[in-house]
This record gives structure tokens, sequence and C-alpha cells, in this order.
């Protein structure tokens, strides 16, 4: 009887040291979460003034991405596609305000400002890419529509293998050569598939939860989303560090064209919400979405097809951190602004 008791005293030991362990990965995945921006600019100036130990990174883009995207696709439950399907008409304005209003901007940017054609590429790369993850956490601070934008963001990720290559082949034809057909493999490969993987290995783990079989499982659960904001940070600053003597000659310009077209995003977006007559929270989520892309994509789309152009990555690596700063600013006012409704 004693040995019996030791046995389970030490199975509940176990049992809540493990529970401190979630709460804990938890607790930093959050962390990770809300100060995104933040991280991803220190590490980026640690980058950019030691380059040497970064260096290594860029040769493992689309390992990084393909994490990132599993990381995201682990966070998406069926309900999710409920969402999309019991709400058509947002997610459809949303996601057309996306592929037109940003790759447009981008383009009209590009010309306007006569950039060289590494950046003019990496700008209209940015552009042309779906809605980044980022703008879950950002619509939640500006007390919008939350489920809107998880469902824009799925939807406009599922698509992308189509409309962002066909963009690209559309509007970057000028400065470059332009493959459709390799862009395409690209983004199905490192968007996709990864992001299809993620939804199955959500499923799987709630089923074998439901089954009484997958406890084990809960610190993958609180782990994965983690994985993908380490990947996106780790890319970013070796982005960075690659491009540390370009940036100091092209820094400011691109910073510039990144800042106006993020800017158009959000107000453009917000201005499609108020001409429909769409709610404020869906209006906020909306405009969000539209404004933050994922800028992850933009920077392997440039490294794994473009590596002839290596400053069109620089771009997508300045935009990670503006849009985060800038939705962050824009939360707060419409979260103010709500409550003075």
């Amino acid at each position: 009887m004693t040995n019996y008791k030791s046995e389970i005293a030490l199975e509940e030991q176990a049992g809540l040291s493990k529970n401190a362990v979630i709460r804990g990965i938890q607790w930093i995945s959050g962390i990770f979460t809300k100060y995104n921006w933040m991280i991803i600019m220190g590490l980026s100036v640690i980058g950019f003034l030691k380059p040497g130990p970064f260096l290594w990174i860029p040769g493992h883009t689309a390992l990084l991405l393909g994490l990132a995207m599993f990381g995201m696709g682990t966070t998406i439950k069926p309900a999710d596609f409920r969402e999309i399907l019991r709400r058509p008409k947002e997610v459809v304005i949303g996601c057309i305000a996306q592929f037109t209003i940003m790759p447009v901007t981008a383009w009209i940017l590009a010309v306007a400002f006569n950039l060289p054609p590494d950046l003019a590429l990496g700008v209209i790369l940015v552009g042309c890419c779906p809605g980044g993850t980022a703008s879950n956490v950002i619509t939640h601070i500006a007390k919008g529509d939350v489920a809107l934008s998880v469902s824009m963001t799925i939807t406009s990720t599922l698509i992308a293998p189509l409309l962002t290559p066909l963009w690209i082949f559309l509007l970057a034809d000028k400065w470059v050569d332009v493959s459709f057909g390799a862009m395409f493999k690209t983004v199905v490969t490192i968007i996709l598939v990864p992001v299809i993987l993620g939804i199955l290995t959500n499923h799987l783990m709630h089923k074998a939860k439901e089954n009484g079989v997958g406890k084990s499982l809960q610190g993958g659960g609180a782990i994965l989303p983690l994985i993908s904001s380490v990947a996106i940070i780790t890319l970013i600053t070796g982005i960075v560090a690659t491009n540390a003597d370009k940036i100091m000659e092209s820094g400011l310009l691109t910073l510039a064209v990144v800042a106006i077209h993020n800017l158009c995003g959000l107000l453009l977006g917000l201005g499609i919400s108020k001409v429909l007559k769409i709610s404020y929270r869906k209006g906020t989520a909306i405009s969000i979405e539209v404004g933050m892309q994922n800028s992850g994509l933009a920077i392997s789309l440039a490294a794994l097809n473009f590596a002839m152009n290596p400053l069109a990555t620089l771009p997508g690596a300045v935009f990670s951190v503006w849009h985060n700063l800038t939705g962050s600013v824009f939360a707060g006012i419409r979260r103010n602004l709500e409550k003075k409704k």
C-alpha cells in the first residue's frame, strides 16, 4: 500500500512539473507574440553590428519559413473554416482588398520613387504576399474582430500559391525576369504544404486528447507556435546581418517606401470598410489585415527565386519590424476610439 501511495505521489508530482513546463512555454510564447517587434528590432540591431554569427541563417530560408508556417497551421482549427463560411462577405472583401491594394500600391511606389531593380522587386514581393499572423494579435489588441482576422489570414494564405506568383509576374517583370512556375512551386512548398501539415497535426492532437491518450502532447501544442515565432525572428536577423553593408546605402530609402506602403494599406483598408458600411470591429480587422503582410514569405521568395538580386530581401526584413510597430500604434488608436463610442 505504501509503495502504491508513493507511486501516486510521484505521478502527481510529475504531472505538476509537466504542467509547470507547459505553462512556462506558453508564457514564453506569449512574450514572443506580444513583444515580437521589439525582439526583432533588438536582434536585428545586433545582427547589423555583429553580422558574423548570423551569416549562416539565409542558407536555411526555406526551412525556417516552413517551420513558421507549420506553426501557424497548428493554430488553425476546423471551427476556423466554419467561421469563414459563416461570414463570407467580410472575408471576401478583406482578401480582395489585400490582393489589390497592397500589390498595386507597391508597384506605384516602386515607379514613383524610381527604385533600383532589387529594391523595387523587394517592395513588390512584400505587396503581393498574403496577410501575416501578426495581424491576428494586433487585431486582438485593437479590440477588433479576431475571428474575422484569423479567417482572412487563413483564406489569403491558402489562395496565395496562385495569386502571389501571378501578381509578381504581372508587376515585377518591368525590373527582372519572373518565372511564374518557379514561384508557384516555392509558395506551395514553403507555405501551403507546411500549413496543411500543421492543420492535420493540430487535428490529430485534439483527437488524441479527446480519446484520453494525448495528455503528453499538450507540451507540443504549447511549443509549436513558439517555434514559429523563433523561426521568423531568426530569418529576419539573418537577412539584416547578411545585408548590413547594403542597409547603410539603401536603408533610409527602403524604410520610407515601406512606411508609406504600410500606411496606405492600413488607411485604404479602413476607407473601404467605411464606404461599404462595415461595422467598427470588422473594419478594424480588415484594415489591419490589409496593412500587415507575410513579410517572411517575401524574404523567402527573394532569397530562393531571385538570388541574383540580394537586396530584394531587404524590404521584407524592414517591413517585418515596421508593420508590427505601426500596427501596435494603430491598434492603440482604434482601441481608444472604441472606448469613446
